[in-house]
């Protein structure tokens, strides 16, 4: 049985080294005490692994060795990496750290019970070359006096207590880069069975940060929210929510492609779901810090597993049915 960490066959090296060669060509190069390279990338299903370099018809799960190879080659260009969609089986993501090496650290939560849980952990994977934790790691926890303020609808009683809470809480990590502190907040929202039923857990999650915001500005740490917010497009009502307490989205994010499904030619108008967003100022909400430079979503489809001529299904159970959204800040000291 080969292992990730061992030398692939000739044909997979050399898909790997077009998958390496557009990497440089999309995503800046990560430069110590210079930029930060943030990115949220929900990976479908990232849980079990089957241990052959190239999975068979018969094969559960679909994700093989090469598969991964091509994650983890993604992976690696980013500084922090918010995970969404990883399961109580981590071997994708153990295997993962192997292969990227003994210079990378993990953070991630239990398993999210009960049905909208999904069996789902939220995770952040980071090179400690650049980033190293600074502290806090914490889930959102609505204590029993805000239950008033926030929709019955945005919340799910938890397995076994008569306590209610986010089905899948939100995740928040402090890190430390370049003498900088920032807090990433990931969170994947409940699709649901249409878009008004993510209406409350988004506006809810929206106030939350917002208070949270103004606690932790004391401290003069930088708070980004990152993750699956399942947002259908740019101004409809689930954004309207998301954005109602001053989280702002770079302007240049809103043209780009989040997701394999998208239409090329409008990806802007569907599937917007997933975003990096801080606060600007406005509504008397803490302005981030940091400067941000640019950032982008990578398209995979053009050369990963390129050899396999797969369908756009077959790769999202292989890599993902969503591309990593990224965004690049400067902690250069002016």
């Amino acid at each position: 049985m080969p292992k990730i960490t061992d030398p692939p066959p000739l044909e997979i090296a050399a898909g790997l080294a077009s998958l390496r060669a557009a990497l440089d060509e999309d995503i800046p190069g990560k430069t110590l005490d210079r930029n930060l390279l943030i990115a949220t990338w929900n990976i479908r299903a990232f849980g079990d692994l089957t241990e052959k370099w190239r999975s068979d018809e018969d094969d559960s799960p679909k994700r093989d060795l090469e598969s991964l190879l091509c994650i983890a080659e993604i992976v690696s260009r980013f500084d922090v990496v918010a995970l969404q969609e990883v399961r109580g089986n981590i071997k994708c993501l153990r295997h993962m750290l192997k292969l990227l090496g003994p210079n990378w650290g993990l953070i991630l939560t239990d398993v999210a019970k009960g049905d909208l849980g999904n069996g789902e952990r939220m995770a952040f994977v980071f090179d400690t070359r650049k980033v190293r934790l600074s502290g806090l790691a914490s889930e959102l926890v609505v204590p029993q006096e805000q239950f008033d303020k926030i929709s019955p609808d945005a919340l799910e009683r938890q397995p076994d207590t008569l306590t209610r809470q986010f089905a899948r809480t939100p995740y928040a990590v402090s890190f430390l880069s370049g003498g900088r502190t920032f807090i990433l907040v990931t969170l994947h929202v409940i699709y649901g069975k249409n878009a008004q039923e993510r209406l409350p857990e988004l506006k809810a999650i929206a106030e939350w940060l917002a208070d949270w915001a103004q606690d932790i500005n004391a401290w003069d740490h930088n708070l980004i929210a990152l993750g699956d917010f399942n947002i259908d497009r740019q101004g409809d009502a689930l954004y309207e929510a998301f954005t109602s307490t001053g989280l702002d989205t770079p302007e240049d994010l809103n043209a780009i492609p989040r997701n394999i499904f998208s239409d090329p030619d409008e990806p802007n108008l569907e599937k917007f779901y997933d975003q990096i967003a801080w606060f600007t100022g406005e509504h008397g909400s803490p302005a981030l810090s940091l400067t941000y430079v640019g950032g982008g979503s990578f398209d995979f489809t053009k050369v990963a597993l390129k050899a396999r001529n797969l369908s756009n299904v077959q790769l999202s159970w292989r890599v993902s049915d969503h591309y990593p959204l990224w965004a690049e800040f400067s902690v250069r000291e002016e």
